[in-house]
């Protein structure tokens, strides 16, 4: 099987509480020729983490997809070792255009590599990712527990990494944690 993550365009809008709603409504559209593992929802796209069975067009499957929103993008899923430099800026790229599990990705790598601050810096990016990761899933609970380990990692974390203000995104982080009310953020 090969991965895809396949982005649709949310022009409904649709919010994080249809991402089951429109989970199932993929997967009764692939199957059984893909499987749609996981469906994301952001302000900007409708986001489906597939795998598509061996010889089967990539092409087909988003034809069908498409039957819910019209196509914004896909990228095949494959491990990628870029150099630092190019691997955390392409993240906050991705991070910024509401991509969170592929920013997540792009930095898993750099992070493996990466020792002391920066290693806590990174890992608190990618953890940020991943919580809304879970928000874009309607997983505000999730989402807030997650958040609560990356205020964690930027405790050491003074001032800009590769031009990341590390002290906002602590305190975006607080914030959230202390209001319990979940809202996106670029970095």
């Amino acid at each position: 099987m090969r991965r895809y993550m396949l982005h649709l365009q949310n022009t409904v809008p649709y919010s994080s509480k249809h991402a089951t709603i429109l989970l199932h409504r993929a997967r009764e559209l692939v199957e059984p020729e893909a499987i749609i593992r996981d469906a994301r929802i952001s302000k900007k796209y409708i986001e489906f983490d597939t795998s598509i069975s061996e010889g089967m067009d990539v092409k087909m499957i988003i034809a069908r997809v498409e039957a819910i929103a019209p196509l914004a993008g896909y990228e095949e899923i494959l491990e990628r070792h870029m150099e630092k430099d190019k691997a955390v800026k392409r993240a906050v790229q991705l991070f910024n255009d509401e991509r969170y599990w592929e920013a997540h990705e792009n930095l898993e790598y750099v992070w493996k590599n990466a020792t002391g601050t920066e290693k806590e810096i990174l890992n608190g990016i990618i953890l940020v990712a991943a919580a809304f990761v879970h928000d874009e899933k309607n997983e505000t609970d999730v989402c807030i527990s997650i958040l609560l380990r990356a205020r964690k990692k930027f405790h050491r974390a003074r001032g800009k990494y590769h031009g990341i203000d590390t002290n906002r995104i602590a305190d975006m982080i607080s914030e959230i944690i202390n209001t319990g009310k979940v809202h996106r953020f670029t970095i």
